[in-house]
């Protein structure tokens, strides 16, 4: 296959029809003559049943072939670690290792691959009546941007279990994974390759799920897992950065942070918090700053717990990207001690 064939498999059905359609009917040929019997037939469904395409999708499919386009240029050249650091000095560490962790998939033909460029409302709905087991199995080959979107559409019942099932997966035998994708395969009309053994799950992958959740769906998964297995649910608090944690945060982190946040968003986020919470951010604000920081809080009045909740979400989002940006360090439960 053909370099331009692999990056359009790897965009997902749709976004395959849109470029195609940009190409144009002579170009579009020369590129689907690269893919397989099945591809070229679901693509071309798809291409049939488009309506209108947005400028912005549109833009948005484009920028991600010539992404995919130029990581592959860059294998060629000079490898995957190669890549990866050409790629992180262009579009940042966390969109290099979306793109990096398709190229490995494809490269090393881990089962389910499709689930990289799936829409995950897509997936919810022929998985949500699955046994717990085969969704656990499905999320921790998710990336778990798009894991999180599937696991907070599912009832809150069986969040925690499903939840639970990650975090307590090991390996799963080829078997297993062969069975599920055949279901798979047969539901979506989808090419999946047969894999050796993959370690899948774990708190980690669990953790990096959950922190990419909104707010409530992880409160209900936390609260679920400490019914159904509390030592489990301390290790994952353990592991994840709550708001409150920002007391934590040695005082130039916290600095750092506070220039990447608006003064509402920030004033927002500090309804109702604890008065240590409060204390870290107006200790680490000039004496005017955080006279206007105390005074808009107050200006606010009554507002709800959603929006605070999304408030503070936004601001554990900025430290998340500070910490793998290597700007800040953040320290955790589990995490050993320094020592000056």
């Amino acid at each position: 296959m053909s370099p331009g064939a692999s990056a359009l498999a790897q965009l997902g059905v749709r976004k395959a029809a849109v470029l195609l359609i940009q190409l144009g009917k002579d170009k579009a040929a020369q590129v689907m003559a690269h893919l397989s019997d099945a591809e070229v037939e679901n693509i071309s469904a798809e291409i049939a049943k488009l309506d209108a395409v947005t400028s912005a999708e549109t833009s948005s499919v484009l920028e991600e072939f010539h992404d995919l386009m130029t990581a592959h240029a860059h294998v060629t050249q000079g490898g995957f670690g190669f890549a990866q650091d050409i790629l992180e000095q262009s579009l940042g560490a966390e969109r290099a290792k979306e793109i990096m962790d398709r190229l490995h998939a494809a490269a090393v033909q881990m089962p389910f691959q499709f689930l990289h460029r799936a829409d995950p409302a897509q997936l919810r709905g022929f998985i949500s009546d699955e046994h717990p087991q085969v969704i656990a199995l499905v999320l921790a080959h998710m990336a778990p941007d798009k894991a999180s979107l599937l696991l907070s559409g599912l009832p809150a019942h069986q969040q925690a279990v499903v939840a639970h099932r990650i975090a307590v997966m090991d390996r799963t035998s080829p078997e297993i994974v062969r069975t599920v994708e055949a279901i798979l395969e047969r539901k979506l009309s989808s090419m999946l390759q047969p894999a050796e053994v993959s370690r899948v799950g774990g708190v980690d992958p669990l953790v990096n799920i959950i922190n990419r959740s909104d707010r409530p769906t992880e409160r209900q998964i936390v609260e679920g897992l400490e019914g159904l297995d509390p030592s489990l649910a301390d290790e994952v608090k353990s592991r994840m950065f709550m708001f409150e944690d920002i007391v934590g945060l040695d005082d130039r982190s916290v600095q750092q942070v506070l220039r990447q946040v608006d003064t509402a968003e920030l004033a927002l986020a500090l309804k109702g918090v604890s008065e240590a919470v409060r204390s870290k951010i107006t200790t680490n604000l000039s004496e005017r700053a955080a006279e206007n920081l105390i005074e808009e809080v107050e200006l606010l009045g009554a507002v709800r717990l959603a929006q605070v909740e999304e408030a503070q979400q936004s601001i554990i989002r900025t430290i998340r990207q500070l910490e793998e940006q290597g700007v800040i360090t953040v320290r955790r439960g589990n995490d050993d001690e320094f020592v000056t």
